[in-house]
């Protein structure tokens, strides 16, 4: 992608429209901390979709169409129903799910482990099997999930008719008192009525019983464990297909994949005395196709983008991405804001898309002074984040992803929202989508920030009255709904699909 494809005046912006929703609540029906969906991504081709929760489980989706146009056990007619079902976009179905990870308990540091599925991430198929690398705060895993056909009884007839020319025979013999004549090959009349009705029934009978299906196998292949002091918060497959890094605050650490007891320590920031401490790592990807290059950003609004071949230690040869635009009034919530939860590289590895509490930000790898373009997302929470800290949503961490082409950008908001923007193409303020349903595209929301009622806190009833100085809102309640969010979500990797997940729900969009 260049500036030039960017701003190609042949595009147009896109018109999203609602395709599916998997484990829709009914209206009332609790929604269970484990069922929330914690992680999920498109697998190279599109063709899976991998979701985690925070049960520690991993379900697996997969395209309808095209699946079973191969396969010759189908007949005419289902052929034909799926022929006539097709779509333009692709359409998903469930496809198998097991468990990943279970909660466990650290008896050297008093520690509880939950089983929630910090990140999935697919690796390359090999013979005809997918590979998925999941990870909870301590422990990376390899599953291995394969495909197996199985035969299973669809209809059987209990009591078949007795047609084999013995059995007929071996009926006659007890029979007594015969009225009806004979034919002239030894068969009762009414026998040769029935054999003409039923022949050869083994064939018939067969195409009933015999329902082939596809049922999925999985199986841990590797576990990477004790690497990690702090909770890990990504992880990356490489471009080679042989390696993977994994990530937490503090330290970045490579992987081979065929090799569980041991990795290297490429990144390292834990300074010699904590107390030093200016930063934390927030997340990691590797390059799309150069197997040397990865980035990482920090929780100073940060990303460095690193080349393994300079040195075994990569943290002191990165290159540094900042905005040096952001200068101004600083307060307290300022670092916090400018952490980064999220980075995508395009797929042609030249830009990286990051998203922060308040914006969605586009980077060229070649200027690191500023970002290409910076998309508003949470503007108008400014003057809340006193009460957006008390109540911790302030650390809420939205994912963010791009299109193939790498002209579409996509994040998540509160009250559900699915913020779509597009670089070059129609207005700054982008597409807002409300997850659900029914949802159609709104217009978006720039209304005045809302006062609320007092807080115990001198400092806050400041921020809050200078804040609100012009505002015209008399209500006491934010502009959204803090309690529904849209943290994770997946653009596919050849069209335009994207899949959003809000609670224990998934959603998805196509153009």
């Amino acid at each position: 992608m260049t500036l030039s494809t960017v701003h190609s005046p042949s595009s147009t912006p896109l018109d999203w429209k609602f395709s599916q929703v998997f484990g829709e609540r009914a209206p009332g029906e609790d929604l269970q901390d484990v069922d929330i969906i914690s992680s999920m991504g498109f697998e190279k081709s599109g063709d899976y979709l991998a979701v985690g929760d925070r049960g520690g489980r991993v379900v697996i989706f997969e395209r309808k169409d095209g699946k079973y146009t191969s396969n010759g056990h189908l007949s005419r007619n289902e052929l034909e129903q799926l022929d006539f079902s097709f779509t333009s976009h692709p359409e998903f179905q469930y496809k198998t799910e097991f468990q990943s990870h279970e909660p466990e308990f650290d008896y050297l540091k008093s520690l509880e482990i939950e089983e929630k599925i910090n990140k999935v991430r697919w690796c390359d198929t090999q013979n005809g099997s997918q590979f998925i690398l999941s990870t909870n705060d301590k422990t990376i895993k390899l599953w291995k999930v394969k495909e197996h056909r199985v035969k299973k009884v669809k209809e059987m007839n209990p009591n078949p008719p007795v047609c084999s020319e013995n059995a007929l025979l071996a009926e006659r013999s007890f029979i007594s008192g015969l009225e009806n004549p004979s034919v002239g090959n030894g068969y009762l009349l009414e026998w040769t009525e029935k054999m003409g009705s039923n022949t050869f029934p083994s064939q018939e009978v067969h195409s009933k019983i015999a329902d082939i299906e596809d049922t999925a196998r999985t199986r841990c292949r590797r576990v990477y464990a004790h690497a990690h002091d702090f909770n890990i918060n990504s992880i990356s497959t490489n471009s080679d297909g042989e390696t993977f890094i994994s990530a937490d605050d503090l330290r970045i650490n490579l992987w081979n994949i065929e090799i569980s007891n041991q990795c290297f320590n490429i990144i390292d920031m834990k300074p010699s005395i904590m107390e030093d401490l200016t930063e934390v790592i927030t997340s990691a990807e590797f390059h799309p196709f150069h197997c040397n290059l990865l980035a990482y950003s920090s929780s100073r609004g940060f990303i460095y983008l690193v080349d393994m071949r300079r040195s075994a230690l990569c943290d002191h040869s990165a290159i540094l991405l900042q905005d040096g635009g952001s200068h101004g009034f600083k307060s307290f919530f300022t670092e916090i804001i400018a952490s980064i939860s999220d980075i995508k590289f395009s797929n042609d590895g030249r830009y990286i898309l990051s998203r922060d509490y308040m914006n969605l930000k586009l980077w060229d790898s070649h200027m690191d002074s500023s970002p290409v373009a910076t998309f508003k997302i949470h503007d108008h929470l400014h003057p809340k984040l006193c009460e957006l800290y008390n109540n911790d949503s302030i650390f809420d961490k939205f994912d963010c992803c791009l299109s193939g082409d790498g002209i579409h950008f996509a994040t998540g908001s509160y009250s559900n929202l699915l913020r779509i923007f597009s670089h070059g193409v129609g207005g700054a303020e982008g597409i807002t989508i409300e997850a659900s349903k029914n949802s159609n595209r709104k217009p978006l929301r720039d209304a005045a920030p809302r006062t609320r009622r007092s807080s115990l806190s001198n400092l806050t009833r400041g921020l809050y009255r200078l804040g609100h100085e012009h505002s015209s809102s008399g209500t006491n309640e934010f502009s959204c709904n803090l309690s529904s969010k849209l943290l994770h979500l997946a653009w596919h990797p050849t069209t335009n699909l994207i899949a959003c997940a809000t609670g224990n729900s998934l959603f998805v969009y196509y153009a």
